[in-house]
């Protein structure tokens, strides 16, 4: 950790998170509706030949997404509609139905799905007739594996025991709870007042109700954080042991989310005491049992994410780092992301776009983009970097047939630089993420974005002819912070 604080200040750049690639600002508007339908035709063309040959289709990852929010949170950033007006998901499930069935109608059979997740918004906005309208038309279109992974991201202030034995009733197996900070004076800076009594109400209800994994989401940075007060936050979550946790750094940015307009920036911790936070949180999970998986994920031993990174299985997908990214996802709902057949596709940011769509009988996408080959080979190097910090070079130039020294000369040399740094180590045929470089894995990713060393090219000639040369890349500002 004493190498992570020196070497934090240089790395602690903008970057992407790869929960996708090519990442989501890449994607285009032309790429509509009709390219959508031919994604999810090549799509069920692929379960079609996995029958003709006596094989099983690959199982299908769904993600459904709910807007509405009673209360606004002034940090949050994700797309969301304030309202207590319940008439508006009475037909926004509506709506949800309608595409569920256009997109079944392409697929052409009832396919299995291994992984669910509903998020938001918040997805217990809906009233119990609407969650049950809502799974009824998913078991309608789509075959939920018991034995897979259903969750569903829940606010602990609008829940209650019912509600979770409904829940478990329908079928969801695993929650995700945000939580962010304990402290009083941190929850009024940021609109979200949440005891840890509600917190733990909820936790023990998934455990009496045999909920497989409970899951919960904290944030360092924001106002009147420090680095005792938020230990103490982490102390108390740790007495709820939960299976899973993500401690994400607050990116403010006002400009872009209007809410956090409302958050007093002179409140916000000094850089140094953000890293303290950073630093202090890894080593109070770690000493507690958890194992560090990557960025911002921490899970205990026995828990599915830290079994994948310890047999080289683990992926990552939308909802961050997962046991089965590698199965095409379907995304249902305004803003929503799929991937497809080699395709990701985002649908509308609003509900009138997404209406519109639907009742002309049009999915509704707002965006997307076709990959390429060059993009799929530098999704495997980024995703191996990421996940299991071992890259296998023959095994890439095998699947990829390239030679990856040829092909990745300027990568390689900007990679021993980091290398000089101990955060990589580059040897003949392997590539191995050190664990001082795990701490800062997202800077190594970079190094692989063709579509970052394509906008330095553009914007400084200059610097990536230096960059070519082993130094750092000039990076992009409407990223979040490496560190």
């Amino acid at each position: 950790m004493s190498d992570f604080r020196a070497l934090a200040g240089r790395m602690d750049i903008n970057g992407p998170r790869y929960t996708s690639y090519p990442t989501a600002d890449r994607f285009h508007g032309g790429f509509g509706a009709q390219d959508y339908q031919q994604a999810l035709a090549d799509c069920a063309a692929s379960a079609t030949h996995a029958a003709n040959t006596a094989k099983a289709a690959a199982p299908l990852s769904l993600y459904v997404h709910v807007p509405f929010c009673e209360n606004i949170c002034y940090y949050c950033g994700c797309n969301k509609i304030i309202t207590k007006d319940h008439r508006r998901s009475a037909r926004y499930v509506d709506y949800l139905a309608r595409e569920m069935a256009l997109v079944a109608q392409q697929l052409g059979t009832r396919r299995e799905v291994v992984q669910s997740h509903w998020g938001g918004g918040t997805p217990t906005f809906l009233d119990p007739a609407e969650m049950r309208r809502v799974m009824d038309a998913l078991h309608q279109h789509f075959h939920l594996l018991p034995e897979g992974e259903h969750s569903i991201e829940i606010d602990p202030r609008r829940i209650g025991d019912a509600q979770m034995a409904l829940l478990a009733e329908l079928g969801f197996n695993r929650i995700s709870l945000g939580v962010q900070d304990f402290d009083a004076e941190v929850q009024r800076a940021i609109h979200r007042v949440q005891s840890q009594a509600e917190t733990q109400a909820v936790v023990d209800a998934a455990r009496r109700l045999g909920f497989r994994s409970v899951s919960m989401d904290l944030i360092y940075g924001l106002p009147h954080q420090t680095t005792a007060r938020f230990a103490a936050t982490v102390e108390q979550v740790l007495a709820m042991r939960p299976d899973r946790l993500s401690v994400y750094s607050y990116a403010h940015l006002p400009h872009v989310f209007k809410p956090q307009r409302r958050i007093d920036e002179r409140a916000l911790p000094a850089a140094a005491e953000k890293l303290d936070i950073l630093v202090g949180t890894i080593e109070q999970l770690t000493a507690a049992g958890y194992v560090y998986i990557g960025m911002d994920h921490f899970a205990l031993p026995d828990d599915a994410l830290a079994v994948a990174q310890r047999e080289g299985r683990l992926q990552r997908n939308f909802q961050g780092y997962s046991t089965h990214a590698g199965h095409d996802q379907l995304g249902f709902g305004v803003s929503s992301i799929g991937a497809v057949a080699g395709r990701y596709v985002q649908n509308a940011r609003t509900l009138d776009d997404y209406y519109r769509s639907l009742d002309a009988g049009v999915l509704p996408v707002m965006r997307g983009f076709a990959m390429r080959d060059e993009d799929h080979l530098r999704r495997d190097v980024i995703g191996a970097l990421m996940c299991n910090g071992v890259l296998d070079v023959a095994a890439v130039e095998a699947r990829h047939r390239i030679d990856f020294a040829v092909h990745f000369a300027h990568e390689l040399a900007e990679l021993a630089r980091l290398a000089e740094d101990g955060l990589v180590r580059c040897e003949p045929g392997r590539i191995e993420v050190t664990p001082l470089g795990r701490l800062l894995v997202r800077r190594l990713a970079m190094v692989f974005d063709g579509f970052l060393r394509e906008d330095a090219r553009r914007t400084e000639p200059a610097a990536i002819r230096s960059a070519d040369a082993g130094t750092p890349l000039p990076m992009p500002t409407r990223y979040s912070r490496v560190v």
